[in-house]
């Protein structure tokens, strides 16, 4: 009864959606040139689901302006949901994309239990002749749901515990190119850390079941560092590829005399790619990302962490920390047909995939025992260039996963 409930929701939300077109005098058209503004107008409801969240369930209008190549350079979505940790969340999410090399998103969030999220991302590849590039993430949210189950791939679920993540603080970058396909980054990162009790009252507190002795970082900690990046890359869209390779390699560091409450440093490399069959029907997706931590009493959350989803999907967020990490990709993103609803032309796809990875403290210390095998099978609806809605479902140990949110998982 309540799949069938479910259904007629949504087959009545989808035909109450609706085309206009609007005066530029009305509406401020993506284009100089445009006379009128395609505005599609769809109401969906809001199902969500996460390990650590739990189900949530509301409804929300989907806002998309079209530009004059009627593709979405903007979307905006109000929404009201209810989670039974949370409450009763109100958010405004809106993402602007004034040209293929300019995108700006915002998310404002208040819920009526412990959560908040507030923060604006914004990417420019346009300055000194498309030779700069700039990217800016500032934030400020506070997370009930955050887990900690110990240190190290021997973790048990049964040490699970809840704890409020509050944090503030940006993460800025820039990007020169050093060649046609290879640009250096040089970055800063700002991050001030509360611990407080969660919202999940069913678990334990993180902080009456351990102690500050066994997890650095439990009282709260700030971060100030500086990275740099290499990166090579043949792709052929920053957001939503569909062929090509990109390569990074980078060192981050955090020193105590800037701010930071431990000093550290951080090593990563990253290489991610993406083959198509010719009729771009089937895409071969993958990642192989590797990482390190060394120094002294480093933060537990600034520590390497696999689970989650764009990590290990058959886990939550935070299901394994340690100093180290490794962890593999692979998919086969399928797409079955394309649907144009309301003049929008969505690409349908099918992705099974599988996640593979570990943690430990050096990346000489990881044996085959320690690493996660996760399966799992994706649902995503496309609206090319810059849109995407995925349900991933995946398979590990502690039994399955599912995820429902924006964005390629890499």
């Amino acid at each position: 009864m309540r799949a069938l409930s479910l259904l007629s929701l949504i087959l009545l939300s989808l035909l109450a959606g609706c085309t206009s077109y609007l005066p530029s005098t009305v509406l401020p058209a993506p284009s100089p040139a445009q006379p009128y503004v395609k505005l599609v107008t769809i109401p969906l409801p809001v199902i969500a689901s996460s390990p650590n969240e739990g189900v949530t369930w509301g409804a929300l209008t989907a806002f998309l302006l079209h530009n004059d190549k009627d593709e979405v350079s903007a979307m905006f979505a109000p929404q009201v949901n209810r989670n039974e940790n949370f409450g009763t969340t109100g958010t405004l999410y809106g993402a602007m994309y004034p040209s293929p090399l300019r995108s700006i998103e915002f998310n404002l969030s208040k819920s009526s239990k412990v959560n908040s999220d507030y923060e604006v991302r914004v990417r420019d590849q346009s300055l000194m002749e498309r030779k700069l590039e700039l990217n800016a993430f500032v934030y400020n949210f506070t997370d009930g749901s955050a887990r900690f189950f110990g240190f190290g791939a021997g973790s048990s679920a049964e040490d699970e515990t809840n704890f409020a993540d509050r944090e503030f603080g940006y993460t800025v970058s820039a990007g020169y190119p050093l060649s046609a396909n290879t640009v250096l980054y040089l970055g800063d990162r700002l991050r001030r850390v509360e611990i407080d009790e969660g919202a999940v009252k069913q678990l334990p507190n993180l902080q009456q079941h351990f102690g500050a002795a066994e997890v650095p970082g439990i009282d709260g900690f700030s971060t100030h560092a500086q990275s740099v990046s290499l990166v090579y890359s043949t792709l052929d869209a920053p957001a939503m590829s569909g062929s090509g390779i990109r390569a990074r390699a980078s060192i981050e560091g955090s020193l105590a005399g800037l701010g930071s409450s431990a000093r550290f440093v951080r090593y990563e490399a990253e290489v991610k790619g993406f083959f198509p069959v010719p009729d771009s029907r089937f895409i071969s997706a993958g990642r192989v990302a590797v990482g390190q931590a060394r120094g002294s009493s480093i933060p537990f959350l600034e520590q390497s962490i696999l689970g989650g989803e764009n990590t290990l999907r058959g886990y939550g967020r935070n299901r394994f920390i340690d100093n180290s990490y490794v962890v593999c990709n692979l998919e086969e993103r399928i797409r079955l047909f394309r649907w144009e609803v309301f003049d929008v032309r969505a690409d349908w796809e099918l992705a099974p995939f599988v996640d593979i990875g570990g943690v430990a403290d050096t990346m000489g210390d990881l044996r085959a025992g320690d690493i996660e095998v996760n399966p799992g099978i994706g649902f995503r609806a496309v609206v090319r260039p810059n849109i995407l809605g995925r349900i991933d479902v995946g398979f590990g140990k502690d039994g399955p996963a599912v995820f429902v949110g924006l964005g390629y998982p890499f």
